[in-house]
């Protein structure tokens, strides 16, 4: 996997309106963690965050370009990043540092490529997942998985055992859950012939006026 460079800058964490006031600044809040590091607040170029990196699917791992000698050349994994709700822009950023000669498990998204023939038939191709856990060293995390779904008839389906791994990479996931079947096309039920007469004789029957003579009961 490419390893991104991103400038950084370590920032004093103080109040939630603070944050804030980073934002309209043009610089966005993170913070950079991990089982060896202790947590330091960060502030990144809003511009450059979102155009290299907000954009991104899957794990990425960065390298922190910074003046600070605390923060330069760490690497770290995009761990989270929150969005505003409106306008969709990056908000905070979570960066986990990583040990390059340690594994570490992450997500990989799944691209369903190809036509299925089931879907030719009037099947419907449903994805199940669309991302897969597995465990390998930093480097060597897959951009994504590709998965061929040109095979699949109606009632088929790609189960996890089925996906090739790179040398080095393994699914944490169970194996024998599918990952993408074609189900039959949704048909609306049509009518039977009994109801059908039933609403027949509905609409035909005149409709009776009851009346009640003097005397009665």
């Amino acid at each position: 996997m490419e390893t991104l460079e991103i400038q950084v800058a370590a920032r004093e964490k103080k109040r939630k309106r603070d944050a804030k006031r980073l934002l309209r600044s043009g610089k966005i809040p993170g913070i950079l963690y991990g089982p060896k590091t202790e947590a330091v607040a960060l502030e990144f170029d809003k511009r450059d965050f979102s155009t290299r990196i907000a954009g991104l699917e899957g794990s990425h791992l960065v390298r922190l370009k910074s003046a600070s000698a605390a923060l330069a050349e760490k690497v770290a994994l995009v761990k989270h990043m929150q969005f505003h709700p409106l306008s969709g822009d990056v908000i905070h950023a979570d960066l986990y540092e990583v040990d390059l000669t340690a594994k570490i498990t992450v997500r990989v998204p799944l691209h369903f490529v190809g036509k299925a023939a089931g879907v030719v038939r009037g099947g419907i191709l449903q994805p199940i997942v669309r991302e897969v856990e597995v465990e390998c060293l930093p480097l060597d995390i897959p951009e994504f998985f590709d998965v061929d779904v040109s095979a699949l008839d109606i009632g088929d389906s790609i189960h996890f055992e089925e996906l090739t791994m790179p040398e080095g990479v393994s699914v944490v996931s169970e194996t024998n859950l599918a990952l993408v079947s074609v189900v039959p096309p949704s048909v609306e039920e049509a009518p039977t012939p009994a109801a059908e007469a039933v609403v027949e004789g509905a609409e035909a029957a005149p409709a009776v006026e009851e009346t009640t003579k003097e005397g009665e009961t």
